[in-house]
């Protein structure tokens, strides 16, 4: 492969992206390796770090009223402990991609421990571009973790958004059951309106396109300001 060169014909050096994520049910960690594939094709060398809580949570909760309690309790922006970021995170990337799943109409548990531990000095004058995956309410997610994210001094120059498909009120009844351990998927009156749970595969093909969007900008400099990164398949 030809080496990018700058004017000059100086060798110009890969861009570089950290995908620093946190994914409860796998369907965060399904969309950022998608995009991280449209990176690779545009160029961009990708670094992935997953946030590990010290006490590994259990997906499904596996009963209704452990659902319940933890619906209520992540409400109120509970914090769950996490081990220490890898070393990689503090060396230099020209773009952070923070990801991670909505609870509760909040950022999860793990990223807000990160953010609390971590975001005043490894996102201090870093560009940050949050991905959000999400039942369906995402916009105050997205107020409170832009807020939390500018404290912290992180320039937020757009974000992304995937929210399941399956129309309401469907979608909030068979997350909840999913999460207690129950398959709405085949119920007989809740199936016929929900057919699966999280992304599609539309879904993560247009995380595809985006991670090639967001390489192509990096490369020749583009602002991601001036991009729609909602996802168009489920995001009104």
């Amino acid at each position: 492969m030809e080496t990018a060169e700058n004017k000059g014909g100086v060798p110009r050096q890969p861009q570089r992206v950290l995908l620093l994520y946190y994914s409860f049910s796998g369907q965060t960690m399904g969309l950022l390796n998608r995009l991280a594939v449209g990176l690779k094709e545009q160029g961009v060398e990708v670094v992935m770090e997953k946030l590990r809580p010290v006490e590994p949570l259990r997906f499904p909760i596996g009963t209704v009223m452990a659902t319940f309690k933890m619906m209520i309790i992540t409400l109120f922006r509970r914090r769950v402990a996490i081990e220490e970021l890898s070393d990689v995170c503090r060396q230099e990337f020209e773009l952070i991609i923070l990801a991670g799943p909505t609870w509760s109409y909040n950022p999860s548990g793990p990223i807000l421990t990160m953010l609390d531990r971590d975001g005043p000095v490894l996102l201090r004058d870093r560009v940050v571009l949050p991905l959000i995956s999400c039942r369906g309410y995402w916009r105050m997610h997205w107020y409170g973790l832009r807020s939390i994210l500018r404290r912290c001094g992180a320039a937020v120059p757009n974000y992304m958004v995937f929210s399941h498909p399956s129309p309401e009120p469907w979608r909030t009844i068979g997350v909840f059951l999913k999460l207690a351990g129950k398959n709405p998927e085949r119920a007989m009156l809740i199936g016929r309106y929900y057919r699966r749970f999280g992304h599609t595969r539309q879904q993560m093909d247009e995380a595809w396109s985006f991670g090639r969007m967001i390489g192509e900008a990096l490369q020749n400099g583009t602002p991601l300001a001036g991009f729609n990164f909602l996802n168009k398949i489920s995001v009104p």
